[in-house]
């Protein structure tokens, strides 16, 4: 893929602390227009990439482009068509929703004074916050405040969104309404990069999805070119486990595992009729066959050695 079609690429991206390494030589490719999920376990290098990608902290080594500007130089002619949720909101809990958006649109000296109210009440609109303007931050749900959050980066056009763990802490009708936002502003034509351990994220709302392991990213590309990584199983119910063992020999299946009254191996690239017709040929009865493929979870623990949280 081209430079001009990723929103974020990296190479070579590395962070050490201490000696320690946190980031561990990362290639990031991220398509114009995706929803994006970075996945991994809690300290796996995620905020830690994300900070180095704004140009909140410096790599060690590597480098990375954000909308094909390289950073942490380019953060100044950036950084206004980038909008970002890290490590959690930050507002003043005696302002209304409303107030908070105003010191943050203040703070932008390109933005026009005249046309503030305008971006704010927009902004809010954009979040479904409008009904709360003028309440009060510390009197808003978990919910709402990440999607007032997420307002404040949508005060200006943004080319690029990158949201750190934006449900972390959200009860399910929090998560809902947060993953709806997302959705929805990938539906403008904005690329979304959102960091998560949710496999639910994943699952409903990401285009894309890069796995990281201890600083590592084990694998990045599509959810179904994820999904082909797992191979599938065959599974057949027989009286005659050693028979079919040997026609599955024969075929050419392997990791066969025969049980008491069942066997199973990895289909491969074997047609499951071919199989039956094979099995039925040489006289095994087949009293049942199915196939399986590895669920998501399955195949995100095989790839970090951690199981996720897979809470809605």
């Amino acid at each position: 893929m081209t430079a001009e079609a990723l929103a974020i690429s990296s190479k070579g991206l590395t962070k050490r602390f201490h000696g320690q390494l946190a980031v561990d030589h990362i290639d990031l490719a991220v398509p114009r227009g995706a929803v994006y999920g970075f996945l991994g376990p809690n300290g796996s290098g995620k905020t830690t990439t994300i900070r180095m990608l704004l140009g909140l902290a410096y790599p060690t080594s590597g480098t990375a482009e954000l909308l094909g500007v390289p950073m942490p130089d380019g953060t100044v002619s950036v950084l206004s068509r980038v909008g970002s949720l890290v490590e959690g909101p930050a507002f003043y809990p005696y302002l209304s929703g409303w107030d908070n958006l105003a010191r943050y649109d203040a703070a932008d000296r390109s933005a026009s004074s005249k046309s503030a109210a305008a971006r704010i009440g927009q902004a809010l609109e954009r979040v479904g916050l409008t009904a709360a303007a003028k309440k009060r931050y510390r009197n808003y749900s978990l919910g709402m405040k990440q999607r007032l959050a997420i307002a404040a980066g949508l005060l200006r056009p943004r080319e690029l969104i990158i949201l750190d763990e934006p449900t972390n802490g959200l009860d399910p009708q929090g998560t809902r309404e947060v993953r709806a936002l997302v959705r929805q502003i990938a539906a403008e034509g904005i690329t979304v990069f959102v960091s998560s351990h949710l496999l639910a994220e994943v699952e409903q709302v990401c285009s894309h999805v890069g796995v990281m392991r201890v600083g590592k990213l084990v694998f990045q590309g599509s959810l179904p070119e994820l999904r082909h990584t797992g191979a599938a199983r065959i599974t057949v119910r027989t009286a005659d486990v050693a028979a079919a063992a040997t026609v599955f020999g024969k075929l050419g299946l392997t990791d066969a595992a025969p049980g008491e009254d069942t066997i199973t191996a990895e289909l491969g690239t074997a047609e499951p009729e071919l199989i039956c017709a094979e099995l039925v040929h040489a006289g095994v009865g087949v009293r049942g066959l199915s196939v399986e493929s590895p669920s998501l979870e399955e195949l995100f623990v095989g790839l970090t050695g951690e199981g996720f949280d897979v809470d809605h």
